[in-house]
């Protein structure tokens, strides 16, 4: 099958388990929360996304008609010489496209594959970190994994509702919106008093990077 990328680049994670460690993000396109379109965004599942994940016209995006082909591109972007190259693949909602096909080729490649999804599909075997993001009014049907991170506030998907599912780890991340400082109070706060959660930042949005 061929997998259609909105965009690749080099950074460093932002936010959740990994944040702060580099990384090669690989943006997919498409979403089945939302069409990506703001005509659309009163009448979409989740509408809150702040992210571009229409079409394959970013920075090194494109339609790859293999997962190895795609698996290549995207191992350039690592330094060279250095520690285990890592992929974080996101959207949109990767799940979508992401294949046994896909995870072959990244591991025949060296690489460390995470995801970070809605929860909506569940996932084929072999991902190495799975971060659940759920939204809501969608179904969550990925209820364990790695790292369960959670956009807060949002009515209707509060917290005490993800708390006893299977994860090792779970983060509060403000929502990023007009009233975000009061949204990170209330993160916060929330965090502070219940410590299974701790507190997700978005560093690329502090540090102003990609």
């Amino acid at each position: 099958m061929s997998y259609f990328i909105k965009e690749i680049f080099y950074s460093i994670q932002g936010e959740g388990f990994y944040s702060g460690r580099p990384a090669v993000f690989c943006r997919f396109a498409g979403c089945n929360l939302w069409s990506g379109k703001e005509e659309d965004r009163e009448k979409a599942i989740c509408r809150f996304c702040d992210t571009d994940f229409v079409g394959c016209d970013g920075e090194e995006g494109g339609e790859f008609s293999t997962a190895k082909e795609l698996a290549g591109r995207i191992k350039k972007l690592w330094p060279q010489n250095t520690s285990r190259p890592f992929v974080v693949c996101t959207g949109g909602e990767p799940l979508l496209q992401i294949d046994a096909e896909f995870i072959s080729a990244f591991h025949a490649n060296g690489f460390e594959i995470a995801v970070e999804t809605n929860g909506t599909i569940l996932p084929p075997e072999g991902i190495d970190w799975i971060c659940v993001s759920p939204k809501a009014g969608a179904k969550l049907l990925l209820k364990s994994g790695n790292e369960l991170k959670l956009v807060f506030p949002q009515p209707g998907a509060e917290p005490e509702q993800y708390a006893m599912l299977n994860f090792p780890y779970f983060f509060l991340q403000p929502l990023d919106a007009p009233n975000r400082e009061n949204n990170i109070r209330l993160a916060l706060g929330y965090v502070l008093s219940h410590p299974q959660w701790r507190l997700s930042m978005q560093m690329q949005k502090i540090l102003d990077i990609h």
